[in-house]
């Protein structure tokens, strides 16, 4: 499951995110975000193949429709994220 606190700046979101243990994206995302991981881990993967684990501290961007990605996570992960 995914937990969303949001906020919205004009065209700006702002989320606090919680995804419990065990939580797999069910499709392909093309939106663009950044994201920093403030707890657990969030294992991103491209639709090309790649994958990058996001841990405390760590964050990754992604601009609109430039690698269409999904997320999941094993233990669990709590994020701040802008899009």
């Amino acid at each position: 499951m995914a937990y969303w606190q949001t906020r919205t700046f004009g065209d700006i979101r702002v989320r606090m995110v919680e995804y419990s243990p065990g939580y797999i994206a069910d499709h392909w995302c093309a939106k663009g975000h950044i994201l920093l991981c403030l707890d657990g881990e969030l294992d991103t993967e491209l639709k090309d193949g790649r994958s990058f684990t996001l841990t405390p501290g760590t964050s990754y961007q992604v601009a609109d429709n430039a690698e269409l990605h999904r997320s999941s996570t094993e233990r669990g992960a709590r994020l701040f994220v802008v899009d």
